[in-house]
């Protein structure tokens, strides 16, 4: 079988195991205050050149976003995010448990487009709704798509003219980033965002996601709200050790770059062989459309997810690489079809 499911069906990359293995009988603080997790700090801080910013290490995205959400805003205030925003279809309202409402704008390619920030602000008029406070985006997109410098630029514009955070959900961080496509830097994200993250599970960690806050605003207090969204980690130098050997040298971008050039590989094959897109993707997630016999044919061979039904006779189907996924992998896939 072909796993191209997602990009963290393997365990973790082999220098991080290494690391945790020889850490194994080390004695240190608990609860992120060990030097590991300091270290992993400020190797972060170094990299997006924000000495400044405030590193928070989680275990997993949704815990990392409901936990961020619920801490900047207050009981009134909401989050406007595309209506394929990770918070809207694969949270399990997690944000909305915490008491927040999502303000849905449609989007059919996944981007929060800054003229519907203005759409939201000016429907939300009074103190009969809710009172938007943040712009929740998320780079790579669920659909692969990516924001550029100047998209990003535009949503800030707004983000400022309203008062509003502007909040980036990285979990697919290094592969936008190390896209062929992308004109963004992580120093540019440290910029022009109000609070970010930089996903570990979905790029060779075992487990792991690096909140960095760089609006002073939003510092003060957050380990309390850490601690009580259960987002505090008893064992806390198991994230900062990963996120020490990701970010030592190039090794998050390295993997990153893997994880697209085997999706430029099987793009490329696709393409060469007749097969449409549903979404312009140029990151390590593709959306091919198969007729139903041959999605039915690949199930047979290819562990991917259904992503939606084109007609009655097509329909699209996801393939994620990662930074384990083989070239011998792709050249099978393509031999199948």
């Amino acid at each position: 079988m072909i796993f191209l499911r997602n990009d963290y069906s393997e365990g973790a990359h082999p220098q991080i195991l290494e690391a945790i293995c020889k850490s194994n009988m080390e004695q240190t603080v608990g609860y992120g205050l060990d030097e590991h997790c300091f270290n992993a700090a400020k190797l972060i801080q170094s990299r997006i050149k924000r000495e400044d910013a405030d590193v928070h290490f989680f275990v997993g995205g949704t815990q990392t976003n409901f936990t961020s959400i619920s801490a900047f805003l207050r009981p009134h205030e909401a989050v406007i995010s595309s209506s394929r925003g990770h918070i809207c279809v694969h949270e399990t309202g997690a944000v909305e448990a915490c008491g927040h409402k999502i303000v849905a704008m449609p989007t059919p390619d996944a981007k929060l487009k800054a003229d519907q920030i203005d759409e939201a602000i000016e429907y939300h008029e009074d103190e009969h709704f809710v009172k938007p406070k943040m712009v929740y985006i998320t780079n790579s997109t669920e659909l692969g798509t990516m924001y550029t410098k100047a998209e990003l630029q535009e949503i800030r514009k707004r983000c400022d003219k309203y008062g509003l955070y502007l909040y980036l959900d990285g979990a697919r961080l290094a592969s936008a980033l190390t896209s062929s496509e992308n004109d963004l830097t992580i120093e540019d994200i440290a910029t022009l965002t109000d609070a970010f993250y930089i996903g570990g599970t979905k790029n060779g960690a075992l487990f792991g996601e690096a909140l960095v806050l760089s609006n002073p605003v939003l510092k003060p207090d957050f380990r309390y709200l850490l601690k009580q969204k259960g987002g505090m980690l008893a064992k806390g130098r198991l994230l900062g050790i990963q996120f020490e050997e990701l970010f030592r040298d190039n090794l998050y971008f390295e993997l990153g770059a893997h994880a697209n050039n085997m999706a430029d590989m099987l793009r490329n094959g696709l393409q060469s062989k007749g097969y449409p897109f549903f979404s312009d993707s140029f990151t390590n997630q593709l959306f091919p459309i198969f007729p139903n016999e041959t999605a039915q044919f690949l199930a047979e061979h290819v562990s991917f997810e259904n992503e939606c039904k084109i007609d009655e006779k097509n329909r699209c189907i996801r393939f994620v690489t990662s930074w384990a996924t083989t070239q011998e992998d792709i050249e099978k896939l393509l031999a199948l079809l």
